[in-house]
């Protein structure tokens, strides 16, 4: 799946919700999926009383892996060039996220068009988790 150049405006959106209501079970099994066990994603007790957070808390990758989905669902995996993201706040159990991807700009290269996007996913109280740029291959 790959999107024509003739698809894409500069300024078009596309609104993702990643997960709603965000259950400890999949901080968990990214935990797993990942190999990072630190204790601040999976041991409540552990989270609260040696590092004085309310408890645990989603890893960033797991936000960052999700918002990446506003992206491959609108451009698709094989056209992604670059995307990179800056963490703002934490993803606490319960939280729903949406994300947003915003057409920035279209850039002629010798390779064809490439769509160059922002980023910004948002919690229930559209407190900003995470940020980030991303670039895509169109199709001419």
């Amino acid at each position: 799946m790959s999107l024509s150049a003739n698809d894409v405006k500069v300024g078009e959106t596309h609104e993702n919700v990643l997960v709603d209501d965000l259950k400890r079970t999949r901080i968990v099994q990214y935990a797993g999926a990942s190999g990072d066990f630190n204790p601040l994603h999976t041991d409540e007790r552990f989270a609260v009383e040696a590092a004085g957070y309310p408890g645990v808390f989603a890893h960033g990758m797991l936000t960052m892996g999700m918002t990446g989905r506003v992206l491959t669902d609108w451009v698709g995996v094989e056209s992604l060039l670059r995307y990179g993201v800056r963490f703002k706040a934490q993803v606490w159990p319960g939280d729903t996220l949406t994300a947003t991807a915003t057409v920035e700009s279209i850039e002629d290269t010798v390779d064809g068009p490439v769509a160059h996007f922002s980023l910004r996913t948002v919690n229930q109280n559209g407190v900003e988790v995470v940020t980030g740029t991303a670039a895509a291959f169109l199709e001419p």
